[in-house]
């Protein structure tokens, strides 16, 4: 019987005991103190939120504790107030802080008692101007009055678009400081590595002339400037007097990491040409993800607030990964790990929000994802030096195999040369014996003319006859003049071939065009082949110009030089080194470097750069014409 009393007894007590609030008192012992459970009770409040005279008219059982470590506002644009119970301590020589971690809070009416039982109003939050709050801190603080004893009872309404926790520590000073610089070192370190990450990849960049290091620096940029919304830094640096871009102003940079991730992820793992299908679908997740900011951006921005979307893009990323490793491509296993610590961050993220709160370690969960971001940015870093490493191998292997082929035809071509020197001295050689049979058989018909005029005239037939035989050796003679004729043009012909096969010296193909005559007859005989036809008015008749080779149209008096409308025109060097770097070029296909022409022809390299992309793109427009070009087809890149 009286066991049944007891137990009727705490039923009927334990709604008081539940509702009982417990009191934090100010203590020299502890520096900190975090209000967590029965210390913090919160009261939902609506849309039209009650004054604070109405709230202390409402019975106590009106306030709620809190079933969790620290409540939060789970509804957007709804009012909820919280209250805690402070017993101060006027003996302590220290000053107390309240502090709110979150930054996220829109509206934070904070009613702080004085000693008269009077409340005064301090009004904060991300909705009002940055230099409106009494510490210049990323977090919300507001001063403790410990000047006089007992309890009191403190009163916070809260107001945000989106769900915010209201993680309430009470602070010494001392602590305070310690604790926000140590904070502010620690994003310094942060964020000075991602800026250096960006100036590397910048560099890079500029030197490389790749896409995909400007991805990533964008990538990394988005990254920092989500790091510094979430953290309230951007706030209170970039934008303190705009407190409406901290609605939306995380959901940018959010955006534009997926988009830039997939970007990066597509040009570092040649996606596009290893896994087509996945490249397809990268770039429709892109442009679902860019539609889904802008219909958020339009029509609802409480939707920014669904950032579990991003799993999407990420896991997208973390699969191309994987899938491009396994085809082969040794690049993507630092791409592959970095992503690895990112998704698991991302992940205990997730969980977390799914109210997992076993999974929250404190400040190592809390900044897990930042740890996760710049482990990520390292691996990432390797990923891009590993593949470039992979490419330099295989230009390396690609550029022997070249120099290997090149050295093949130019022994080829010195066989070749060889034998055709030969076949031209044994031609000479028997020109030669030709010509002394033919002088001593003319030193012998010179005696028998000498005799047979001193002969009688009854050796007029003879004379006759020794005449004809005289007509004969006139025409082999002929016939042996022509003959050289045709052998000095074959010699000329010979030589012009080998100074038109690649490769051979400036003081080789020098030989075939010496002076600057020879190029500009070379250049005449080529461009006006087909007949002259004044550039501005169509004549077909000229005079010579005053400059060499140039005409004069003989009906308007224009005046084109022979470097007009070529290749050439305009040039700064001299015309045969012109020749033989359009020569070079064509010869060994555009590979051969403006570092290389330079050495060749004692020429700046920045000035063989340029001509040589002038060539190269002349070349790159003509591609089907080339193809079928003899060794000469290098002069159908002049016009």
């Amino acid at each position: 019987m009286l066991m049944r009393r007891i137990v009727l007894l705490l039923l009927y007590l334990m709604p008081f005991a539940t509702h009982a609030q417990q009191a934090v008192g100010v203590s020299a012992q502890e520096d900190q103190h975090i209000f967590t459970f029965q210390e913090i009770q919160w009261l939902e409040d609506g849309r039209q939120p009650h004054t604070l005279e109405q709230i202390l008219a409402l019975p106590d059982t009106a306030f709620k504790a809190s079933r969790t470590s620290t409540p939060g506002n789970s509804k957007p644009n709804i009012y909820y107030w919280y209250r805690i119970k402070i017993r101060r301590n006027p003996g302590l020589d220290k000053q107390y802080i309240l502090e709110f971690f979150d930054q996220t809070i829109d509206d934070l009416q904070a009613f702080l008692p004085d000693s008269n039982h009077q409340y005064h109003l301090v009004q904060l939050g991300d909705a009002y101007p940055f230099s409106q709050r009494t510490f210049r801190h990323k977090n919300f603080e507001l001063k403790l009055d410990n000047s006089y004893p007992g309890e009191s009872v403190y009163y916070f309404r809260v107001r945000s678009a989106q769900t915010a926790d209201m993680i309430v520590v009470l602070r010494s000073i001392n602590k305070f400081i310690a604790y926000a610089l140590t904070e502010y070192i620690t994003f310094g370190l942060f964020y000075g590595m991602i800026l250096i990450f960006c100036f590397y990849n910048l560099i890079m960049f500029i030197t490389m002339r790749q896409r995909q290091y400007l991805w990533y620096i964008l990538y990394i940029i988005s990254v920092a400037f989500f790091e510094m919304s979430t953290d309230g830094i951007a706030y209170q640096y970039i934008w303190p007097d705009a407190p409406r871009w901290n609605q939306y102003a995380y959901a940018v940079p959010l955006c534009c990491m997926s988009v830039f991730a997939l970007a990066f992820t597509r040009s570092l793992l040649y996606v596009r040409a290893r896994a087509p299908r996945l490249n397809k679908l990268i770039i429709g997740v892109i442009i679902a993800r860019v539609a889904f900011f802008l219909i958020c951006l339009l029509f609802n921005q409480y939707w920014f607030n669904y950032k579990f979307i991003e799993i999407v893009p990420l896991a997208l990323a973390f699969y191309s990964g994987i899938y491009i490793y396994r085809t082969g491509y040794r690049a993507a296993r630092f791409f592959v790990l970095g992503y690895s610590f990112l998704f698991a961050g991302f992940m205990l993220k997730f969980f977390i929000m799914l109210g997992y709160s076993w999974l929250n370690f404190g400040a190592v969960s809390y900044y897990s994802l930042s740890f996760c971001f710049i482990l990520e940015m390292f691996f990432l870093s390797f990923a891009i030096g590993d593949k470039l490493r992979l490419l330099k191998k295989k230009k390396e292997k690609a550029q022997q195999e070249i120099i290997r082929q090149m050295t093949a035809n130019a022994r080829l071509k010195d066989s070749i040369n060889q034998q055709l020197e030969q076949q031209v001295k044994e031609r000479t050689q028997e020109l030669v014996e030709k010509n002394h049979l033919i002088e001593a058989q003319n030193q012998e018909l010179l005696s028998q003319n000498s005799l047979i005029e001193a002969q009688n005239q009854e050796l007029n037939d003879a004379n006759q006859l020794l005449k004809l035989q005289s007509e004969e050796i006139l025409r082999m003679n002929t016939l042996l003049e022509e003959d050289n004729q045709q052998l000095l043009h074959n010699v000329e012909k010979v030589s012009r071939a080998r100074a038109l096969s690649a490769p051979v010296d400036f003081e080789e193909f020098s030989r075939t065009y010496p002076d600057n005559e020879s190029c500009f007859r070379f250049l005449a005989e080529l461009k006006w082949q087909q007949g002259y036809h004044c550039y501005k008015c169509g004549h077909e008749h000229y005079f010579a110009g005053h400059a060499p080779f140039s005409r004069r149209c003989s009906r308007c008096s224009y005046e084109e030089s022979v470097l007009a409308n070529t290749i050439f025109q305009n040039t700064r060097i001299p015309i045969n080194k012109a020749f033989y770097i359009v020569f070079l070029i064509y010869t060994s296909k555009g590979k051969i470097s403006s570092h290389k022409l330079s050495e060749l022809l004692d020429i700046r390299q920045s000035t063989c750069w340029s001509y040589q992309h002038k060539v190269k793109s002349v070349m790159e427009e003509r591609k089907k014409e080339l193809k079928t070009a003899d060794a000469g087809g290098w002069s159908k890149l002049v016009l």
